[in-house]
């Protein structure tokens, strides 16, 4: 087996972990919170929305950096971080008793979540370019794994061994992960700490900016963020507008939700082929419009199978568009900058796991939860203008990247 496939098997059960890691606490927040003391339920309520959403905060504001700082001194070492990073955050979690110190705690391990951009930086540094979209497709493999399956295997082990225990588990699982990047994980690109006299590393904002179709990459991936968060805490209320008299309102809500991640894991890597052969930005515009057109029936329909189908087919359609955003970037990146870019782009996924909750329940309270998918899919069609018009204004000023 090649030193390639190792690392990108590696790092795939990393992030099938790391992703576990950030999941996980969803399903008992709220109850390992009520522990600490004798609150009201709204108190509860609020402190779980801030501590849950503070770290894709942190997360959203320090990525670039993980990003620039890999590209001058080499990305392991920010893996090695990271990984014991979070274990450490995770451990802690597991000994507090205070909303504050949970809270603090958080923002720690937001600042330490670079793992899944820099590893996707990592593996995209050493894969020939013609087979980035199937190789971080692989990879993003188990990112969706993770996240699909990590509030469940949180649920599973906070019933079976406790809350703090389960906080100790994940933690030794990461501390795992920290040894095996360590040991087994090998950089197969030379890094110097210093550019040569003759190489020039641009202006990374700027650079961004000038390439209009890079820069629209970046929207269309906080944009899928956004569409999964935005949905997110309305799901049960939407279940339950369907199925008003059913008593598993958890069980179906849990059912959509992990419909869209089944989808994500059955094609994810078939759109990172077909993007290889046929261009990212041709078949990421097909997916803009793809997604959209899985969306809008959710807004009319008044079946629960139906719904559940839909939502499995908006899986099958988005899960294309992280890898092959990723893979354009690696494309359209200066070397000398790409880390940092990838940074910048795992940013903006950030910033839709932030604004897409407080976008959807706006939008829900002001109009209905129907309008939210309505809305969700006018900006996937919106976007896909926009890339239009950023490709064609590319072409015009002869900017040519294949």
């Amino acid at each position: 087996m090649s030193q390639l496939k190792k690392n990108l098997y590696l790092l795939m059960a990393a992030n099938f972990l790391v992703s576990i890691s950030m999941t996980m606490i969803m399903p008992f927040l709220s109850l390992y919170i009520a522990t600490f003391g004798n609150y009201s339920q709204d108190h509860i309520q609020r402190w779980s929305g801030y501590i849950f959403g503070v770290t894709f905060l942190a997360a959203f504001l320090v990525s670039p950096l993980w990003g620039k700082i890999g590209d001058r001194h080499g990305f392991k070492p920010i893996l090695i971080f990271t990984s014991v990073g979070m274990a450490l955050s995770l451990y802690l979690m597991g000994e507090v008793s205070s909303v504050s110190h949970l809270f603090f705690l958080r923002i720690f391990m937001g600042i330490v979540t670079g793992f899944v951009g820099v590893s996707n930086a990592f593996i995209a540094r050493q894969t020939p370019k013609k087979e980035s979209g199937r190789v971080l497709g692989t990879l993003q493999l188990g990112s969706v794994t993770g996240m699909l399956f990590g509030p469940l295997i949180g649920g599973y082990l906070a019933d079976v061994f406790g809350f703090k225990q389960t906080f100790y588990l994940s933690s030794i699982a990461l501390f795992i992960v920290a040894l095996l990047v360590t040991f087994v994980l090998k950089d197969t690109v030379t890094h110097t700490t210093n550019t040569t006299k003759n190489e020039k590393v641009p202006n990374t904002i700027a650079y961004i900016l000038h390439i209009r179709v890079l820069t629209m990459m970046m929207i269309a991936t906080s944009l899928v963020q956004i569409a999964n968060f935005s949905l997110q805490p309305l799901l049960s209320l939407y279940v339950k507008e369907l199925v008003p008299h059913t008593n598993n309102i958890a069980l179906l809500s849990g059912l959509a939700f992990s419909a869209t991640g089944f989808g994500n894991l059955i094609m994810t890597r078939r759109w990172g082929i077909l993007g290889d052969h046929h261009g990212y930005e041709k078949i990421i515009g097909y997916l803009l419009i793809g997604s959209a057109i899985a969306i809008i029936p959710m807004a009319f329909i008044n079946s629960m199978t139906l719904f559940i189908f839909l939502r499995f087919l908006f899986g099958i359609v988005i899960g294309g568009l992280i890898p092959l955003t990723t893979a354009y970037i690696r494309l359209a990146s200066p070397i000398s900058i790409q880390g940092e870019v990838l940074g910048y782009n795992q940013s903006a996924r950030f910033l839709g796991n932030v604004i897409g909750p407080v976008i959807g329940g706006e939008l829900a309270s002001l109009f209905s939860i129907s309008f939210v998918f309505i809305f969700t899919a006018f900006m996937f069609l919106l976007t896909y203008c926009l890339l239009q018009m950023s490709m064609r204004s590319d072409r015009k000023r002869k900017i040519e990247l294949h």
